[in-house]
C-alpha cells in the first residue's frame, strides 16, 4: 500500500515547538496549498492542510520557518478520532511530515544558513572538469564553434 504526500505552500502561522511528557519535540501547522485549477474570472482557491512533524524535522520547521514562509513537505495522511469539549465524536486528517524543506530564496524564507538533517540536503551543481591542452591530455581542442557537428 502507498501513502505518500508532497506537498509545497505557505504557512499560515509560525509554528511552535512542543515537548510531549516523554519529552518528544512535535510541531503542528496548517499549510496553505494553491489549487491549480482557476475558473476564468475568480481568484486561485487554496486548500488548508494540517500537518503534524516530530523530533528533528519539528525542531527544524520551528527554527527556520515562520507565518508566509514557503516550504515543501513530504510524510503521509494519517486519520484519527477524538471527543471535543461537547463530547462529540471528531475526525481529524493530517500530514505526518518525514521531512521538509526550503522553498524560495533566503530573503524570502528568513534563513541563515546551515539547516539540520530533517531538510534533505541541496544536490550540489557538478564541477566542469579541466582540461589541459598539454601534451599528456586525453583531449584535444576542436578549431572553431562552424566546424561542429551538431
Amino acid at each position: 500500500m502507498i501513502n505518500n504526500v508532497v506537498l509545497m505552500g505557505r504557512l499560515t502561522d509560525t509554528p511552535e515547538l512542543r515537548r510531549t511528557p516523554s519529552d518528544i519535540s512535535v510541531t503542528s501547522f496548517t499549510i496553505a496549498v494553491e489549487r491549480s485549477y482557476v475558473r476564468a474570472g475568480e481568484q486561485r482557491q487554496a486548500d488548508f492542510i494540517d500537518c503534524v512533524a516530530w523530533r528533528t524535522t519539528a525542531e527544524f520547521i520551528t527554527r527556520y520557518f515562520q507565518k508566509g514562509s514557503m516550504l515543501a513537505v513530504t510524510g503521509s495522511i494519517q486519520t484519527r478520532t477524538y471527543d471535543d469539549k461537547n463530547g462529540n465524536k471528531r475526525k481529524a486528517t493530517e500530514v505526518i511530515v518525514d521531512r521538509a524543506s526550503f522553498c524560495g530564496s533566503r530573503a524570502e524564507t528568513g534563513t541563515t544558513g546551515g539547516y539540520q538533517q530533517a531538510a534533505p540536503s541541496a544536490p550540489q551543481a557538478p564541477t566542469a572538469p579541466s582540461f589541459s591542452t598539454g601534451s599528456d591530455s586525453d583531449y584535444e581542442e576542436i578549431p572553431g564553434e562552424d566546424d561542429l557537428p551538431f
